[in-house]
């Protein structure tokens, strides 16, 4: 948004841009400003829409309900599940490293030589796989996991 006035002072021109201006331009002024300030906005583009909903084949995420189903029946997962599940649905036909998860999920910058990641990945898989024709999740021998609809 661009602010036009005749109030001069630096506290108004202050005052403009704190209350959700974007640019200030104080009147008298030449056409030509207002046209260049304009450009640099429009150049700024559209602000980022957040995506709210992730989707890989028949599994449904939805981040502001936390909400997950697959194939329309409700699977309830705890926190750490559901940030798991969020981060293999965010990197959705890629390998995902164990360290990637450890750092993604856990923030851990090292490797605490555990089995969390294994232990964790398995009971999703459990609530995520179980019952259905087609898994999803699939384990990348000597590399990660990846979450596809083609293994």
């Amino acid at each position: 948004m661009l602010v036009l006035s005749s109030l001069a002072k630096v506290e108004e021109r202050v005052k403009g841009l704190r209350s959700g201006g974007d640019d200030y331009l104080v009147k008298p002024f030449a056409f030509s400003e207002l046209l260049a300030r304009i450009e640099t906005l429009t150049r700024r583009g559209a602000p980022e829409v957040q995506q709210t909903t992730l989707q890989v084949g028949d599994l449904v995420m939805n981040l502001m309900s936390r909400a997950v189903t697959r194939s329309g029946k409700a699977i309830p997962l705890q926190n750490r599940e559901f940030k798991l599940l969020e981060f293999l649905m965010r990197h959705a036909d890629q390998v995902v490293t164990r360290t990637m998860l450890l750092e993604g999920v856990w923030d851990f910058y090292f490797n605490p030589q555990t089995n969390l990641i294994d232990a964790q990945v398995s009971k999703l898989r459990q609530k995520i796989d179980k019952g259905f024709d087609k898994s999803l999740i699939h384990t990348i021998r000597g590399a990660g996991y990846k979450l596809s609809v083609n293994p």
